[in-house]
């Protein structure tokens, strides 16, 4: 994904969409009684996505049902489910980037292009951003519906309280973390998510990317194992012992949000979906009273320590019951402009022509860090093997019975047995 692009095109750009929309869901009933079954995990604009993918229960003949669960519980599930093989019982599934990447390897998801390109006149699909992201050999498996970062929260009246100025880097949280530890009105001075395995795997590969190092080399061989890549868990390790301890550990996405509008944390590294909830009053205690900055960085002169872009997308399994055309049209009618128009009160949406008429105030602070923050770069072995493998003993390093430098290479040497095994690696 070109950032520059993707920041130009949230900020400014403006396209004319046909005007396919009247409200509601316009697809034609099917002769015969479809039901669709979508699966996800639940946060403010998903929400909103599962009720316009429901509306579609308007039409004759179909019957949408969403399923949201906690992100870990969804994953697991669903490959549970596809890994199960037959007939998948979801018809849609929400989807990352890695998601794709890790699905893709295992022949799980279907080809979107021959749909996109029946569909694009009526639904100006080329205008939705992200798409490239959930790309793989040239096919689409998954359509962007919001953009997503991690970026922070911090309650100004505390750090102007304590004569701190917003972090910049990782190393002015911690230190920001040692002034507020003796703030009585906190619980913890900041947490960022290390509540799971998949968690840890995150903060370890942008914190990876932040200092300079790469997760595998051209030959699929680990490189994550290096210099750069125990300076990362290092880092990890400090923010935990400075700011979180062990009841930070335990704080899942969910977590950290309700703790910053509560008043629990004075600072939260969290996900821009989370943001808007700040201002709601039936969510947050402090409307109008949380700000937000771009993600703190690794080294001062460095990138942005998240990568930024695209976030959840929806796609669809290989072996599906219903009618691929018909459950893609579900799809294109929740993912309409007048319906991201709407989405745009919970998150960053994806289409450019929504995309500079929305206005929050942490909107800043997303863009910069989309535009300035650390960018991946997408390859099978990574969904398939190092991820999993990262998910398992990342986690470890808070046992204290292994030093960063040696629960690396040990992960090291268990993806390279496992990368070889898929062939990843030639033996």
């Amino acid at each position: 994904m070109k950032k520059a692009f993707l920041l130009l095109a949230l900020l400014a750009l403006v396209l004319p969409v046909a005007a396919q929309d009247m409200g509601g869901c316009m697809i034609e009933p099917p002769e015969s009684a479809a039901q669709i079954n979508m699966i996800g995990w639940t946060y403010p604009i998903i929400d909103f996505y599962a009720d316009e993918l429901e509306a579609c229960n308007a039409v004759d003949n179909i019957d949408v049902n969403t399923q949201l669960l906690d992100s870990g519980s969804a994953h697991d599930q669903l490959r549970l489910a596809l890994g199960a093989g037959g007939t998948s019982p979801y018809d849609i599934i929400m989807v990352t980037q890695g998601d794709i990447e890790s699905y893709v390897a295992e022949g799980w998801m279907m080809p979107l292009n021959d749909l996109i390109d029946k569909y694009e006149d009526e639904y100006q699909i080329s205008d939705i951003l992200g798409i490239a992201d959930m790309t793989v050999d040239g096919n689409i498996y998954g359509l962007p519906m919001e953009q997503n970062t991690r970026h922070l929260f911090y309650r100004p009246d505390l750090l102007e309280k304590h004569g701190i100025a917003v972090p910049e880097t990782w190393d002015d949280v911690i230190a920001a973390c040692g002034v507020l530890a003796a703030e009585d009105s906190i619980v913890i001075p900041f947490t960022t998510q290390l509540h799971a395995g998949w968690a840890w795997r995150i903060e370890f590969g942008d914190m990876l990317l932040a200092f300079g190092g790469k997760p595998l080399n051209d030959d699929m061989t680990p490189a994550f194992n290096s210099d750069e890549g125990v300076m990362a868990l290092e880092k990890l390790v400090e923010i935990v012992d400075a700011c979180m301890g062990e009841e930070g550990l335990t704080y899942s996405i969910d977590d950290s949000q309700i703790g910053i509008a509560t008043g629990e944390l004075a600072m939260a590294f969290t996900w821009a979906s989370r943001a808007a909830a700040m201002d709601d009053p039936d969510f947050s205690d402090f409307v109008g009273g949380i700000e937000f900055a771009p993600a703190p960085k690794a080294t001062a002169d460095g990138l942005y320590g998240a990568t930024g872009g695209t976030g959840a997308g929806l796609g669809i399994p290989a072996n599906i019951d219903d009618d691929p055309d018909l459950v893609f049209q579900v799809i294109l009618e929740a993912m309409d402009e007048e319906t991201m128009l709407r989405g745009s009160n919970y998150g960053v949406i994806t289409r450019r022509a929504v995309a500079a008429k929305a206005d929050a105030r942490y909107l800043p602070a997303v863009f910069a860090t989309i535009a300035g923050g650390v960018e991946g770069t997408p390859v099978p072995a990574i969904g398939a093997v190092l991820n999993p493998v990262l998910g398992q003993w990342l986690p470890q390093i808070a046992k204290g019975e292994m030093s960063a430098a040696e629960l690396l290479d040990a992960a090291a040497d268990a993806y390279t047995v496992e990368a070889t095994a898929q062939g990843f690696i030639e033996g």
